[in-house]
């Protein structure tokens, strides 16, 4: 297969699954031109815990993917998530040495707002300055070009377990994989949802995964606030096996063939045929008794949000709502419970700004995926997009000596 320099690759490593897009740069965008997916039960709640099992999905996709795309895949943006995500804001000053702000400034200035102690156990994966203020002019997007004599700078910084890190780049590179870039998923999935103006005006964005859900909250056209709830679709998907005495797989059919997360939005005369363990036959049950299952889990989901959102004190900023996105948002009526439960609109994201086989990813499912694939784009043209350690020392430099030291 031919190697490609244009191309770009998001890598979607999640608990349930891994998907693989291969996008190519044009001048109108990217088009995506091939995509691999697979199985996955290497992770838990976002993190790898079986190396072996987590390496034969991430071949499977790739190798699904290259055959689609027809060519081979080296590098790759990989996604990272689970509860040991965590996030703070951070200051810093500097002087301005010309009495007029240029790049070096903005450097030193990011540098300094995050030179803060953290744990040894943990590493910066993202830098996202928020605002600038330039001597007493505060609420600056973008500083570069104006005068003054100080530069302060607001900045939200992400920390990840560095063994969760280095997990990920250890499977990649089983796979002989480079990761060009380690990006937390749900600041992926936003470039890939959300619009302009819904992050000038405020939004929240909550993208429910296989093992977590992922929230991030922007104000202002700044990320403000990021939280991972360790709670997602598996957990949907194993009430049902309980609650209807089924097997895993046909819980997890269930529940995106009929599931729904309102039971006032079902028939009462509709049923459902749900298979039984043991060899027992089938029976044939209301479809609301399915929906009495998920309704409490989906509601548990929306409560801890709205609990978060309210202890942040961003209830009165988010105009815009909340936009739902990820494989379990499929459920039918989950948006409506969502605006039940926060009382603020909520839509259903589905990703956007990327063209070739936009009939088969354009899916909640696929969210972050083509969000990598538009974070590697944008990263390779040189724009400064929220959510990339802006430091020399990039995320896979630090992630490659790591590797280095343990083999």
């Amino acid at each position: 297969m031919a190697k490609r320099e244009e191309l770009i690759v998001g890598l979607d490593i999640g608990t349930t699954k891994v998907a693989c897009l291969v996008g190519e740069v044009t001048e109108d965008g990217v088009d995506i031109i091939g995509i691999g997916t697979q199985p996955c039960s290497g992770l838990k709640k976002g993190v790898v815990v079986n190396i072996d099992a987590t390496v034969a999905a991430i071949s499977k996709a790739i190798e699904e993917a290259e055959h689609m795309a027809g060519v081979e895949i080296t590098t790759v943006y990989a996604g990272i998530a689970g509860s040991h995500i965590k996030a703070f804001h951070s200051e810093g000053v500097v002087a301005i040495r010309d009495r007029e702000v240029r790049t070096g400034d903005i450097e030193r200035v990011i540098d300094a707002a995050k030179a803060v102690s953290i744990p040894q156990d943990r590493e910066i994966l993202h830098v996202v300055p928020q605002e600038f203020t330039v001597d007493s002019q505060d609420g600056i997007k973008e500083p570069l070009g104006m005068s003054g004599v100080r530069l302060e700078a607001r900045v939200h910084i992400v920390t990840a377990a560095v063994a969760a890190a280095q997990n990920i780049i250890k499977c990649c590179s089983r796979c002989s994989l480079q990761v060009a870039d380690l990006v937390l998923e749900p600041l992926a999935t936003a470039e890939a949802v959300l619009h302009r103006d819904e992050k000038e005006l405020g939004v929240a964005l909550l993208d429910i995964g296989g093992g977590t859900s992922d929230l991030v909250i922007y104000n202002e056209g700044a990320l403000v606030h990021t939280l991972v709830l360790p709670i997602g679709g598996h957990q949907l998907t194993n009430d049902i096996a309980l609650g209807l005495r089924t097997p895993m797989s046909e819980a997890e059919r269930l529940k995106h063939k009929h599931g729904c997360a309102l039971s006032s939005l079902i028939a009462p005369d509709e049923t459902i045929e749900v298979p039984s363990v043991g060899g027992r036959p089938p029976r044939v049950l209301s479809r609301t008794v399915l929906s009495e299952i998920l309704q409490p889990r989906v509601d548990e989901i929306f409560t801890l949000v709205r609990d978060e959102i309210e202890r942040c004190g961003l209830s009165e900023t988010l105009a815009s709502g909340l936009v739902v996105t990820g494989g379990s948002t499929i459920l039918q009526g989950l948006p409506e419970l969502a605006e039940e439960v926060l009382g603020m609109p909520v839509r259903r994201g589905l990703p956007q700004g990327f063209g070739g086989l936009t009939d088969v990813v354009r899916s909640p499912i696929y969210a972050t995926g083509v969000g990598l694939l538009l974070y590697g784009a944008r990263q390779q043209e040189g724009l400064f997009i929220g959510g990339r350690d802006t430091s020399r020392r990039g995320v896979w430099n630090r992630m490659r000596t790591w590797f280095a030291e343990v083999f």
